[in-house]
């Protein structure tokens, strides 16, 4: 069963009103035989004309899957990378390295495919089916293998709501 849908989240400032797409649900996808993958329409609908050009993507940094992120958000990622670490400093050098390295942009054609480069593919060992889930403002790209082994349990999921969270998860505050 496909759990999906789009929801907008919106900011209100005193002249602008912000609009962010966020990305929910799960769509197996069979890439065709160029390796192209094709967005899912649910998604492509969550995303603006201009957002719809492509994405980046690039490997997590926790889980063996692919992140697509859109380029207003991407930049905020390149915002960050820049404004918080040095030239200067090693680690911080590394990190940026990584993180540019293990990135690559991707456009969408006429028929909403995109091509993931296959250095990318092979660093989650894709080989067949993927899945894209999504995940807030950015879409994940698993191998389906890994995605259906890395599934998490009820209870599991309970506990973890409640770690993070606290006990009173779905309950609203009283003020």
């Amino acid at each position: 069963m496909v759990v999906s849908g789009i929801f907008f989240i919106y900011f209100y400032t005193s002249k602008y009103i912000f609009v962010m797409a966020t990305f929910i649900g799960d769509f197996i996808c069979k890439p065709d035989a160029k390796g192209r993958i094709v967005l899912p329409s649910l998604f492509k609908k969550a995303m603006s004309e201009e957002a719809q050009q492509g994405f980046v993507v690039r490997k997590d940094l926790f889980d063996d899957c692919l992140v697509l992120i859109p380029h207003d958000e991407w930049q905020k990622e390149v915002q960050l990378l820049e404004t918080k670490l040095s030239g200067f400093r090693q680690k911080d050098k590394r990190l940026k390295r990584a993180m540019y390295r293990s990135a690559a942009e991707v456009s969408l054609d006429g028929n909403g495919r995109f091509l993931v480069p296959k250095r990318l593919l092979e660093l989650i060992d894709v080989d067949g089916e993927v899945v894209l889930l999504g995940v807030g403002s950015n879409i994940e790209l698993w191998s389906k293998q890994q995605f259906e082994d890395d599934g998490m349990s009820g209870d599991e999921l309970g506990e973890l709501a409640e770690e993070l969270l606290g006990s009173n998860f779905g309950v609203e505050e009283e003020k």
